[in-house]
């Protein structure tokens, strides 16, 4: 093998290597893959050895390796140079000889790369191999080749996890495997960064977070180092300045923590790289005013580029922060980044971030630039990192200076002159300026015009028209239901007494709907059942003709199933008979076709596949032999051409040095004559000046004449400009004057209105807690009348039980003796008195809480007693025996009606009722003052709440006439 290898690198027969590589990899890789190793280890070497000597003996190699692909053939034009041109120089010698071995070389690496590929005990050879192309790519300077080589890779990591059933298939997830895996790609990354194929490399770095997320394992930290130092150059390259940030950010953090050799100055060095970075990015927010085609694609970029810094290897999108400018400030103050930079950086950072300096901050800024940008220098204690250099921010930070001094401009100044405001910034002319502004115009940073007639800048307000105006009406709305609110505040109806007679009634009329809606339910339940049973049968029945008529289409089934089948069978076999007849006829015609009219012989039975098979390998013979004698014919053509070309190549030669000779000749005589013609203008031309120089002194005069009258109109035109001015600028100040005194007015009248109005709440305020106050004492005294009463209501009615249970146990009728004081037993009262009833009891020996008549009150029990009061008075509770009552009579039932307590009114305030006309007639005096009864009786009136007593009293004094 190692003969075979070292013949196909003299030949440069790389297609046979591969092929020899290919069969023995099948023959020794179950048995001794060591020898696979050598022989290609071997095959590599010999290849570099053969473009070593080719480029040793190339005088010069960057001439000689000027070819874009080497993987392209020849081009026509080459061609037609390398036999039409008779000398052949050094320089296309070395190439024809130089090449071609560089091309073997580049197919070697691919060959083995190929072979090598997605095979779990070749792993670290395939990964020497990619090391070797990168290196030979890096050292050649070749581009495109190196695209290709990282395609080749690319796509070999995608077969492998797309077919995951091959046999010694490598296994990621082995740290061995992952780990060459990853220092290939690397490599890769870093030789694509000093290619500087920036797209390259950015794929390279989606490729190692695409490789460690489908194994989830974090790299080491020397992998992150180098992965973290090239991603900052691929950002800033790409002017990703904010993720250049965070990707610095993630390299100070990783040195920091792991980095045990770190000095103080090499710190210092990469904080205020990680500061200067972080100040680079520019302070507005691209995604204002962009089309939601833009935010879509700046949001899927977006969280690619955050993947790629973070190295999350989450893809939840929920659980990504966003990045931005303002939370790295605030992260790198955190995590004391700031205070770790130098002195000058800190000092830049403050003047940009905290400082407010319109005018002077780029003059101090200034000199901080100039310090920034020589301080530099390769760190001594981390290889990986490239060397900082901090002027590669002077730039961007400069554009930051002109952007705070609009925004601080702004918030001062209405209007400036584009003079002044070129002063303000001198790193810029005023046209990069005004494309600065125009950025941060369209990013809603800053608002500002220039007006380029009068010279001058305006600056204006942040907010657009469109968007004050866009939400005035809901404003105006919600202020004018505000004010409605207040000025007509809605009313709450009080609930009156009839409201509760019509719940009582819909109570009733909704359970009568509940009754009639359950004898519905269950007439209707009764038809439903009746309504099963009639399906229920007719299911049964259904049932029984589908399975009638499904034995019918199974016997129809089968039959069409055997005639189907019949007509397959025929088809069939007119099919084959067909196909005999088509391949004897192809036998036929390839048989008469041929010159030699050989006839084929066909063993077996000949059918239409057969036939072919034999059609197609006889005519790949006659191709071949076609082609035999078509490379017989072209090697014949290519002798001839070239004996034809080396007869006619010295003719060639002597025909162009005759042609040269004659076309030196007519060049000299050209030459002669463009000669005399030059030396006949020039004699002309001096005629031509003697005779005008007689004008010169009146041109002059002329001139000097013009150019006085020109100055004196300017000098008048100014003057009269800045008269203008002048005038112009007083009227705006007298205006301006006019403004500031009116508006100074108007501030004054709305403050004065404002205190009108909040004195005016104020004593709102107070008048509706008075009110509150004082319904709540009011409603405190009626809740104690109220419990009073109701305390002797309770009483009468114990005392009325007490008198009934008497009654009922049948006791002896009221002996005449004690008849007196039977009767002097007097109803009690409608309302309970508190002072005035108790002094008639106590005058007339009754018991205090009885009812004492008028008559008996003034001491005449005969004389004075009114004649009206022997009629019984339904008004009046009567408690006195009836003498016709018998002793055997069943006990009188009580005739009171049923008490119906009726709700308390919302507010709880009594209303006052009249009494009926009888009662207002006979109502005793004993409701006035009596001599030294209590000023509380008075209160005694009829009420509501006290219908209880009053109705018992009437049912008692009213049962004899009523009976």
């Amino acid at each position: 093998m190692m003969k075979y290898v070292e013949l196909c690198v003299d030949l440069r027969k790389g297609r046979f290597a591969k092929d020899g590589l290919i069969q023995y990899r099948i023959v020794c890789q179950q048995v001794n893959v060591s020898s696979l190793e050598e022989v290609i280890k071997h095959f590599m070497q010999l290849s570099n050895e053969k473009a070593e000597e080719a480029r040793n003996q190339a005088q010069a190699l960057e001439d000689a390796l000027d070819v874009e692909d080497l993987e392209a053939d020849k081009r026509p034009e080459d061609l037609m140079l390398s036999y039409v041109s008779g000398e052949k120089g050094k320089d296309r010698s070395d190439r024809e000889f130089v090449t071609p071995w560089f091309k073997f070389l580049w197919e070697t690496y691919r060959t083995v790369l190929e072979i090598l590929r997605n095979n779990s005990k070749l792993e670290a050879l395939y990964a020497m191999t990619a090391h070797k192309a990168f290196q030979f790519c890096k050292q050649y300077k070749r581009s495109t080749e190196f695209r290709r080589l990282c395609e080749i890779i690319r796509n070999h990591l995608a077969n492998l996890n797309k077919y995951r059933d091959q046999r010694d298939r490598p296994d990621l997830t082995a740290p061995e495997s992952c780990q060459l895996y990853l220092d290939t790609r690397v490599e890769q990354l870093k030789i694509a960064t000093e290619l500087s194929l920036w797209q390259e490399a950015f794929r390279s770095v989606e490729d190692i977070h695409g490789l460690m997320s489908l194994v989830k394992r974090t790299p080491k930290p020397s992998v992150l180092v180098v992965y973290y130092a090239k991603l900052t150059e691929i950002f800033w390259i790409s002017e990703s300045h904010l993720y250049h940030a965070y990707a610095w950010l993630k390299l100070f953090n990783l040195q920091k923590s792991y980095n045990k050799n770190l000095t103080q100055k090499d710190l210092q060095l990469l904080a205020s790289s990680v500061l200067l970075a972080a100040l680079s990015v520019a302070p507005y927010d691209h995604k204002y005013g962009a089309s939601h085609l833009e935010l879509e694609n700046e949001k899927d970029r977006s969280l690619r580029m955050a993947n790629l810094v973070n190295f999350s290897l989450d893809s939840k999108r929920e659980n990504r922060e966003m990045v931005s400018r303002a939370t790295l400030l605030s992260e790198l103050a955190a995590k004391g980044v700031i205070s770790c930079a130098s002195q000058e950086v800190k000092d830049l950072y403050n003047l940009m971030e905290h400082e407010f300096l319109p005018l002077d901050l780029a003059s101090k800024v200034q000199p901080l630039l100039s310090k920034i940008s020589t301080i530099g220098g390769k760190l001594s204690a981390a290889s990986s990192v490239p060397e900082i250099r901090l002027s590669q921010y002077q730039s961007a930070l400069e554009k930051l200076t002109a952007l705070r001094v609009l925004q601080q401009a702004s918030r001062i100044f209405q209007s400036m002159k584009i003079d002044m405001l070129s002063r303000m910034i001198p790193f810029f002319e005023f046209n990069v300026v005004e494309k600065i502004a125009v950025d941060a115009v369209k990013h809603n940073f800053v608002a500002m015009k220039v007006n380029h007639l009068a010279g001058a800048v305006h600056f204006g307000n942040m907010d657009i028209e469109s968007d004050v105006l866009s939400s005035h009406l809901s404003v105006l709305a919600d202020s004018l239901n505000k004010a409605l609110s207040l000025i007509h505040p809605p009313v709450q109806k009080p609930s009156k007494p009839s409201e509760n007679l019509t719940n009582l009634a819909g109570v009733v009329e909704k359970e009568h709907r509940r009754l009639l809606a359950r004898k519905s339910i269950i007439e209707k339940r009764k038809e439903d059942h009746e309504r099963q049973i009639l399906e229920k049968e007719k299911i049964e029945e259904t049932k029984r003709l589908t399975i009638q008529k499904k034995s019918a289409d199974e016997e129809r089934e089968r039959l069409l199933k055997e005639q189907r089948l019949r007509e397959q069978q025929r088809i069939r076999k007119e099919i084959e008979e067909k196909e005999a007849r088509e391949a004897a006829k192809m036998i036929e015609d390839l048989t008469g076709r041929g010159k030699n009219k050989k006839k084929i012989h066909i063993e077996g039975d000949m059918t239409k596949q057969h036939a072919m098979e034999v059609v197609l390998n006889q005519q790949v013979k006659e191709r071949q032999e076609m082609e035999k004698k078509l490379a017989k014919l072209a090697k014949t053509m290519d002798h001839l051409e070239r004996a034809k070309r080396q007869e006619e190549a010295p003719l060639i030669e002597e025909a162009f040095q005759k042609r040269l000779e004659e076309e030196k000749i007519l060049h000299e005589q050209e030459q002669l004559r463009e000669i005399e013609l030059s030396k006949q203008h020039h004699a002309g031309d001096l005629q031509e000046k003697n005779r005008l120089s007689r004008l010169l002194e009146h041109k002059n005069a002329f001139q000097e004449r013009i150019v006085q009258r020109r100055e004196s109109e300017f000098s008048s035109l100014r003057k009269e400009r800045e008269e203008r001015i002048n005038q112009l600028l007083s009227s705006r100040k007298r205006e301006r004057e006019t403004v500031r005194k009116l508006m100074y007015f108007l501030n004054m009248e709305e403050q004065r209105i404002q205190r009108e109005r909040e004195e005016q709440e104020a004593r709102k305020r107070e008048e509706e807690e008075r009110r509150k106050k004082e319904e709540a004492e009011r409603k405190l005294k009626l809740d104690a009348i109220a419990a009073k009463q109701l305390q002797r209501e309770r009483e009468l009615e114990e005392r009325e039980k007490q008198r009934r249970e008497a009654l009922l146990r049948g006791a002896e009728p009221v002996r005449a003796a004690d008849a007196p004081a039977a009767a002097a037993v007097a109803p009690p009262a409608r309302e309970p008195a508190a002072a005035a009833p108790a002094a008639a009891a106590a005058a007339t020996g009754a018991a205090p809480s009885k009812y004492v008549p008028k008559w008996k009150r003034e001491g005449d029990s005969s004389s004075q007693r009114p004649t009206a009061a022997a009629e019984p008075d339904r008004w009046v509770r009567d408690d006195r025996p009836r003498p016709a009552l018998r002793q055997d009579a069943p006990p009188v039932r009580d005739a009171r009606p049923i008490r119906q307590e009726a709700p308390p009114a919302r507010d709880a305030r009594p209303f006052r009722q009249e009494a009926p006309p009888a009662a207002r007639q006979e109502a005793p005096p004993a409701a006035r003052q009596p001599d030294g009864a209590a000023p509380a009786a008075s209160t005694e009136r009829w009420r509501p709440g006290s219908r209880t007593s009053a109705n018992s009293s009437s049912t008692s004094s009213s049962t004899g006439w009523r009976r």
